[in-house]
């Protein structure tokens, strides 16, 4: 008697008992799109609300910022599409993802990307949809964005501490992110503050956005001092995590930015000597924070042109180009208009430049990497043996 062949492993599920049909070509496209994809929904939401609250006015830039803000809302919601055909054919790549050290920490990018487009939906995308459609859509994807970034900021650091193995020499900015993820909460909910009623409902919000400030600050403040042990002790990150070191920048600039939202909405919200406490906050704060923002991205830009110079190549890790530094740009937005200097408005319109080239390269990059499907490809296998490396002599210096 014939048996039948046993089916083939890619039919059978992995987590059930029978076969399971193979996925479709569409979602097959879609077997290798990680969390880390949502950094270009953050990336081009960022150049939008940065370049919308410049001191300084450019013909036409407001009009581009809304073309910029509808585009980050496509791809939020292409990714979202994409992203559930991956849960729904590859739970067991999605499972994989979660289990590993390196890939879950990028759900904090879902949380930030859901509240920046929602930031920049109030503040360009009303020029569009008008205020009303603006302010609920900003509310939905606040809420939702907020929840999110909750959750992972509990989750992320409960499976590494119980479910995956990680060491300190495996530290890297990217254990940052579901960390930030209320940071950045916490600078867009003031802007919502204005539309509630007044009383009980506009002091709640205010606060709570305080309270997610000091959560995700005494996070980052517990978790930054593995990131920088790892780099000065463990030697400079591999090539293609090097760009991350940008990330750190996204804490730093972005708590200086919700600082000073914290002082523009409070008066009226809360008693006037609170109300004076925040705006008094939002200078003695953010001027030194601001000051070790730009000695990191020095550091970090040293560190990619070192990268760089010995063959670093396109990744997505790029996007960190992006966002981190537009948290600083609003930082320093903050800055110039509590301070009322002119050394802030420069500053702020310098690293606008800056992140506008940052995301014009790493969007053409990524485009011609989907078309050439890299992108989209299955990661490569490492090599069969170890790169050649420069040993460490015990005091440190590289031999």
């Amino acid at each position: 008697m014939v048996t039948a062949a046993p089916p083939p492993l890619a039919a059978t599920h992995l987590y059930g008992a029978g076969p399971r049909p193979l996925p479709r070509p569409r979602a097959a496209a879609v077997r290798h799109l990680g969390p880390n994809w949502y950094a270009t929904v953050m990336g081009t939401a960022v150049v939008a609300a940065a370049g919308a609250a410049l001191p300084a006015g450019v013909p036409g830039l407001r009009p581009a910022c809304a073309a910029v803000w509808a585009l980050s809302l496509a791809l939020l919601l292409a990714l979202l599409a994409a992203r559930a055909l991956h849960w729904r054919h590859h739970r067991d790549q999605a499972r994989a993802h979660v289990l590993d050290p390196a890939t879950v920490p990028f759900y904090g990018c879902l949380a930030m990307a859901l509240v920046a487009v929602g930031g920049a939906t109030l503040s360009v995308g009303r020029d569009w949809i008008g205020t009303g459609a603006a302010v609920a859509l900003d509310a939905v994807l606040f809420c939702a964005g907020t929840a999110v970034g909750l959750a992972a900021a509990v989750a992320v650091p409960y499976l590494m501490a119980v479910r995956h193995r990680v060491g300190p020499g495996q530290a890297t900015p990217v254990w940052l992110l579901p960390l930030v993820a209320p940071m950045v909460s916490a600078a867009a909910g003031p802007r919502l503050v204005p539309y509630l009623p007044a009383g009980q409902a506009r002091a709640t919000l205010l606060l709570a956005c305080f309270a997610l400030f000091g959560l995700s600050l005494l996070a980052t403040l517990a978790m930054l001092p593995a990131v920088f042990a790892r780099l000065v002790t463990g030697g400079p990150l591999p090539l293609a995590l090097t760009p991350t070191l940008f990330l750190v920048l996204g804490p730093l600039g972005q708590s200086t930015t919700a600082v000073g939202a914290f002082a523009e909405v409070a008066p009226g919200v809360v008693p006037t000597p609170d109300s004076r406490g925040f705006a008094v906050l939002a200078v003695l704060y953010g001027v030194p924070v601001m000051g070790f923002a730009l000695l990191w991205l020095c550091l970090a830009v040293a560190h990619v042109v070192r990268a760089r110079r010995q063959g670093m190549g396109f990744a997505m890790t790029w996007w960190a180009f992006t966002f981190p530094v537009g948290t600083c740009v609003t930082g320093a937005e903050a800055l110039a208009r509590h301070t009322g200097l002119l050394a802030y408005e420069a500053l702020a319109t310098g690293l606008y430049v800056v992140l506008v080239a940052a995301w014009a390269v790493v969007a053409a990059l990524t485009v011609r990497g989907l078309v050439s499907g890299e992108l989209l490809a299955a990661p490569r296998p490492a090599p069969a043996g170890p790169r050649p490396a420069r040993g460490r002599t015990t005091s440190g210096a590289v031999r």
